[in-house]
């Protein structure tokens, strides 16, 4: 890092801009922060507030030095803009639209069930312990958990034991073949709880996977999730996550044909638009304001 050349440095997110800032400093070039979260009110910090008053403190004493950032929704970047005076461009976490094509199969015979997927980090506040107890107890349903993280060991264990042949966790696998696996099933889930302004103004990178699977979505009632799903009609939002209420709308989302052909045309569209290849341009015009050059 401190020898050859040097366009811009990138930081991704607040734990790797205290380094980068000084390189910036001693190289003098200029720093780009891409701020994937709201990282100061994230759920891992909530109840440590002296680790939590340190990322303030450091968020505090360089934010208002940045001069290119950018976020993933557009309340993070109003919040940073009225506490730092940062303009933080809008760049969403949206996937390719034309993705390799990867030969895989469901990890069991499908039958005339019903498959729900959730993809993502396997963490609390993610609504993954009452989605197993509901789809655990319905018939004709099964549900696929891909991904990793804290709880994923527990719930495994206890999915298992409770409801065998139920629930069946992938573990991590290669993005274009996580693509693939999402297309064979006929719905995902984000029910992401209200833990802190990361999660409330959250835009999770499953939900536009399902749109580029065309598959319709059962979401929690978070702003940037809801605008998403009312804007283009393509699944069902819950203002509650207690079982009875979530049994009902996975049972409207995957067994009601009438709403599942009218999100098809919603899901078709948001697949047109919510895509990479419509969001790289904006991107790429600030890592050139930011120094980029091209040989």
């Amino acid at each position: 890092m401190f020898r050859g050349k040097i366009d811009f440095l990138v930081s991704n997110d607040l734990d790797t801009l205290p380094a980068n800032y000084l390189v910036s400093k001693i190289r003098r070039v200029q720093l780009i922060y891409d701020s994937h979260e709201y990282f100061t009110e994230v759920p891992e910090l909530i109840g440590r507030k002296r680790v939590k008053k340190f990322w303030l403190k450091i968020e505090q004493m360089i934010l208002p030095h940045i001069k290119y950032a950018y976020t993933v929704s557009k309340p993070i970047a109003d919040i940073y803009k009225s506490k730092y005076g940062v303009d933080f461009q809008l760049i969403h976490n949206f996937p390719l639209r034309n993705k390799e094509s990867v030969n895989i199969e469901l990890p069991f015979d499908k039958g005339n069930d019903k498959v729900l997927i959730y993809q993502g980090a396997i963490n609390i506040g993610r609504g993954l312990e009452t989605l197993i107890e509901v789809v655990g107890e319905m018939e004709k349903v099964r549900l696929i958990i891909a991904g990793d993280g804290d709880i994923r060991k527990s719930l495994e264990k206890y999915a298992k034991e409770k409801f065998p042949e139920k629930i069946y966790f992938t573990g991590k696998i290669q993005f274009s073949a996580l693509h693939n696996l999402t297309k064979l099933a006929d719905a995902g889930v984000s029910l992401e709880e209200d833990l802190g302004l990361n999660y409330r103004y959250a835009m999770p990178n499953k939900l536009f996977d399902y749109t580029q699977a065309e598959i319709p979505v059962l979401v929690s009632d978070l702003p940037e999730m809801k605008r998403i799903v009312e804007k283009y009609n393509i699944g069902i939002i819950v203002e509650s996550r207690d079982k009875a209420t979530i049994h009902e709308a996975i049972g409207m989302l995957l067994f009601n044909d009438d709403k599942r052909a009218e999100w098809k045309s919603g899901l078709k569209k948001a697949a047109t638009e919510l895509c990479w290849e419509n969001e790289e341009g904006k991107l790429l015009d600030i890592f050139f304001a930011a120094g980029l050059t091209i040989s």
